[in-house]
């Protein structure tokens, strides 16, 4: 997608990403920080990854969504931070608009997805719990991987909507990004011409693509939370309520990181409140999902420990 000649300017061909601090002398502690925060969160996913994939235990519908939205995690805080760190260690801070745009695609291509792959795990939470009778039909393999290629053809649709109607706007003026990657809160205070259709439909598919996902998790939980309270036992009631504790944190982390991020739309001026935002939204967010799906779940923590230490179960 090449950029638009402005009625009044030049087009922009690059955007100038300002990062997360502006002061010489700390950019190679950023660098350091982030670089490190990269290793962790690639290094953690991919082990939550090989953990449900050699441990016969870990066959289940849970850990077969979990294990996907380890990989989204790996792809999402690759998608901005890599290239952020080159800009540091090169000085460069330039981004050519094609670049900026296709970033901002594959972004809101992984959050999309990580959306609906936590309403699936709210619904298989749901059916495990609710309806345990006929659980092993209802998630059946088959009906795990519809919910996975629908995830991704909803997110597909979404990210392409908003990278086309984002390159139908004019940048022919200022092109700083006080930021260190390319968003739509981002990209439409810098466009010359105006951006209130562009908003609205942020609003109108965010509603469909959060909005949705959010009620569906909201009424699944509802229903898990009746069936728990009924169970007599407070043994039965810790296990079933520990199964969902995690996926509950995440969904909390994620959705309220994303409503501050995208309901500040109206401000023309990013601070550094929305640079902290950004680093939970693509950093914390991702380093965090691996420690909190294993702190409190055993059968995760022993096949983490055998896939360190090479060796294999016993089941």
């Amino acid at each position: 997608m090449q950029p638009k000649s402005g009625a009044n300017g030049t087009a922009v061909t690059e955007f100038i990403l300002l990062g997360l601090v502006e002061t010489p002398g700390l950019l190679p502690l950023v660098f350091v920080l982030f670089f490190f925060a990269y290793l962790l969160t690639v290094g953690g996913n991919l082990s939550i990854l090989a953990a449900i994939l050699v441990e016969p235990k870990l066959h289940t519908p849970m850990y077969f969504f979990l294990g996907n939205l380890s990989v989204l995690d790996v792809g999402c805080i690759t998608v901005t931070v890599p290239s952020m760190l080159g800009r540091l260690l090169s000085h460069k801070r330039a981004v050519p608009y094609g670049a900026c745009l296709t970033q901002l695609f594959f972004f809101h291509l992984l959050v999309g997805v990580d959306c609906f792959l936590l309403t699936a795990m709210a619904y298989d939470r749901f059916l495990a719990i609710c309806r345990p009778l006929t659980y092993s039909t209802r998630m059946s393999q088959m009906v795990q991987k519809i919910l996975v290629a629908v995830s991704w053809a909803c997110a597909f649709t979404n990210a392409l909507t908003h990278t086309v109607a984002i390159s139908t706007l004019n940048f022919c003026g200022p092109n700083v990004i006080n930021h260190f990657y390319c968003d739509l809160p981002q990209l439409f205070p810098l466009s010359c011409s105006s951006t209130q259709l562009n908003e609205l439909l942020l609003f109108a598919v965010g509603f469909i693509m959060a909005g949705t996902p959010m009620a569906l998790i909201v009424t699944s939980y509802a229903h898990v939370a009746a069936a728990v309270l009924r169970i007599r036992s407070v043994e039965g009631r810790k296990k079933a309520f520990s199964t969902c504790g995690s996926h509950l944190t995440v969904v909390g982390i994620f959705y309220g990181s994303g409503v501050f991020n995208y309901m500040r739309l109206g401000s023309t001026k990013l601070s550094d409140k929305d640079k902290a935002v950004g680093i939970f939204n693509t950093v914390i967010n991702p380093m965090l999902n691996p420690v909190i799906y294993s702190l409190r779940n055993p059968d995760v923590q022993g096949a983490l420990w055998r896939v360190i230490t090479g060796k294999r179960s016993l089941t």
